[in-house]
């Protein structure tokens, strides 16, 4: 998953980023408003957490901006003000959730898992396909009942596939939302991920779960169909 935090606090948002890495979610910070309404344009977002007090143009601009154009990425909007009137113009602005400084990590963290579940059309938080089961909420993942060690970036990249079972991914697309703006996209990172999962997937002569589609992509699913390898 791949967050945007909008924060012009170096310092905080320096450290919301660190944490949300340590958590496996791909992150990119926008100091400014003219920013994050920059980057939310080049990039695919599965959140974006908005400081309201930003230079430029403030959070409940780029908010607003980001609803004027059509995006339905989830806000979780961040803000020292704790008024019943601020939270319902932060709400009122297109924000799906609300936050009030200072706050706990732990909150900030299932607030967007909220949100992701609710934007990923009320998946469930436990995806199964076929002997693998993944759980979002503790961000690990059994296969025939053995626990798999993952990297975090290993657990991210298993996580985005689960969510999308059975449909073929493109390089692209999966770059987008596992990696975060300093990825180079020439680079073989995402096949050396890819071939590190299929050896730690189908130990012990599990049969393969992630499958090439050539010139597509990959898929996660039981059968790989006519170029699945």
């Amino acid at each position: 998953m791949r967050v945007l935090i909008v924060e012009d606090d170096p310092r905080l948002g320096n450290t919301l980023a660190k944490g949300l890495r340590e958590q496996a979610y791909a992150v990119d910070v926008a100091a400014d408003g003219e920013r994050a309404l920059g980057l939310s344009a080049l990039n695919s977002y599965d959140a974006i957490v908005l400081d309201v007090m930003l230079p430029r143009r403030d959070g409940l601009e780029v908010c607003r901006a980001l609803r004027n154009r059509g995006s339905r990425v989830p806000v979780l909007m961040l803000t020292a003000r704790d008024t019943v009137h601020d939270k319902i113009t932060g709400l009122d602005a297109g924000a799906d959730d609300y936050l009030t400084k200072p706050f706990a990590f732990g909150e900030l963290l299932a607030r967007l898992r909220a949100l992701l579940r609710r934007g990923s059309e009320l998946l469930p938080s436990v995806l199964t396909v076929g002997d693998l089961v993944v759980d979002t909420r503790s961000q690990t993942a059994r296969r025939r009942d053995r626990a798999l060690l993952l990297t975090a970036k290993e657990y991210a990249l298993l996580e985005f596939l689960a969510r999308h079972a059975g449909r073929v991914l493109s390089r692209a697309e999966i770059c987008a939302h596992v990696w975060d703006e300093n990825h180079d996209p020439w680079s073989n990172t995402l096949e050396v991920n890819i071939n590190r999962l299929r050896r730690k997937l189908d130990a012990d002569g599990a049969a393969p779960l992630i499958h090439t589609r050539r010139g597509a992509g990959y898929v996660l699913a039981q059968t790989g169909g006519a170029d699945g390898a």
